[in-house]
């Protein structure tokens, strides 16, 4: 199964990257497929790239939903 998982862009890096917040956890992905994401939006993250930007009440209610399954919160 493939999951996308909301994530909060805290910085924009050189060569289309950001820096993320998911869940307490920092990532680097790429922006490539998002080039509108800006700082403090929220993207969903799939294998590495913000596929999606979404808004903070979507990504919110995501998040609650995947606390709801430990196997897929311990990231």
């Amino acid at each position: 199964m493939c999951l996308a998982i909301p994530a909060k862009i805290t910085q924009l890096d050189e060569g289309n990257l950001a820096t993320v917040d998911i869940m307490g956890v920092t990532r680097s992905i790429s922006v490539d497929l998002t080039p509108q994401a800006g700082v403090g939006d929220y993207v969903l993250v799939h294998a590495g790239f913000a596929i999606e930007v979404v808004d903070e009440a979507y990504a919110n209610e995501t998040i609650e939903l995947i606390k709801q399954f430990p196997e897929l919160a311990d990231l």
